[in-house]
């Protein structure tokens, strides 16, 4: 029997292998755990065009991308838009759930035909409840990551400008990039209207 993402996406979007229990928020967790995680989470396939969330929404969900491409874009006060970052396949958006923050400070779009894996702030409390280890391990799990975000904000005050690239670029190629024989490939194409230093 063919996996539920499978049957909700069809055969128009490539599915990441990756599943909700092999997320960085959900590491060094029990079988048990990641196996009632994947059976609680909710999948929805969503059309391109089609936002996620909205900058000013109710931190009420998070998502893995399952299929697809996300674009994350937000609204500055002189009424321009600037779109952030590019989120594929595999990547995890509405981490902001996880905090006492009421709002999502961006907006998440699909750029082509998405699915995603996710939950509810009110069902992933009932999971919680069930399961106390997750709550625990998310908790580490962030403390590590806070660490992680702000060993990068450390490299944007580096003042040289070479330098400030080639941290960028580094990055980039760590989170989205894989290795052949040519060098480090990037796995997704970046169009002047998706390329993260552009406005909208």
């Amino acid at each position: 029997m063919a996996c539920i993402c499978e049957q909700i996406a069809g055969k128009d979007i490539d599915l990441s292998p990756t599943c909700i229990g092999h997320l960085w928020i959900f590491q060094n967790l029990d079988s048990e755990e990641i196996e009632a995680l994947g059976h609680k989470a909710l999948r929805k396939k969503s059309i391109k065009g089609q936002p996620l969330f909205l900058q000013g929404d109710t931190t009420d969900e998070m998502f893995l991308i399952k299929g697809g491409r996300v674009k994350l874009s937000k609204v500055l006060e002189d009424a321009t838009e600037q779109t952030l970052d590019i989120r594929k396949a595999g990547d995890f958006v509405g981490e902001n759930m996880f905090s006492e923050e009421g709002e999502y400070p961006v907006s998440a779009y699909c750029l082509e035909d998405t699915l995603t894996c996710g939950f509810s702030r009110s069902q992933f409390e009932e999971l919680v409840l069930q399961y106390p280890k997750i709550g625990l391990q998310i908790i580490k799990n962030l403390s590590e990551r806070i660490s992680w975000l702000t060993g990068r904000v450390g490299s944007l005050a580096v003042t040289n400008i070479e330098d400030r690239l080639y941290r960028v670029l580094i990055n980039v190629a760590k989170e989205h990039g894989t290795n052949s024989p040519q060098g480090v490939l990037i796995q997704f194409p970046l169009t002047h209207e998706d390329h993260p230093f552009q406005g909208g």
